[in-house]
């Protein structure tokens, strides 16, 4: 299995926002810009991230500066943390989050936030509940997590 950034692997910049477009459903162009400012903006955040096995991605996360709630404060976020169904539970999504999370603090962020309705899935993986904030367009606030390096 491997791990990137997309910084290293500029090329996958099109299968990248495809393969997040088809877990999420965002528009694919949403994406695209994202990784292009990735690709073409000094600084550490946004950044992509993906776990390929056999050329194939099975997992994958962004960083970005807000991950469409209402505390713009906290920031930045990880997002769309996703593993392919037939590789769960194979520590893919943990290792990605320990990939970024010691990248970004080796690139100055030692702070990043996650929104998200799991419970007791990121704290396996040094994750904190902060506080509850609101999505963009959701009924109701979900839980909000911290990682200090």
């Amino acid at each position: 299995m491997e791990y990137l950034r997309l910084t290293d692997r500029p090329e996958m910049l099109e299968q990248m926002a495809a393969w997040f477009h088809e877990k999420w459903g965002v528009p694919t162009e949403t994406y695209l810009e994202s990784m292009e400012a990735c690709l073409n903006t000094p600084g550490p955040v946004p950044e992509w991230y993906a776990a390929l096995e056999g050329g194939r991605i099975i997992g994958g996360l962004g960083v970005i500066e807000n991950d469409f709630h209402d505390r713009k404060d906290l920031a930045p976020n990880v997002c769309a943390v996703y593993t392919e169904a037939d590789r769960r539970g194979r520590g893919v999504a943990g290792t990605l989050l320990r990939f970024a999370c010691a990248d970004m603090a080796a690139r100055g962020v030692s702070t990043l936030y996650l929104l998200t309705d799991h419970t007791g899935f990121y704290e396996r993986y040094g994750w904190t509940f902060s506080c509850m904030a609101q999505g963009d367009g959701e009924d109701r606030p979900s839980r909000m997590y911290v990682h200090r390096a």
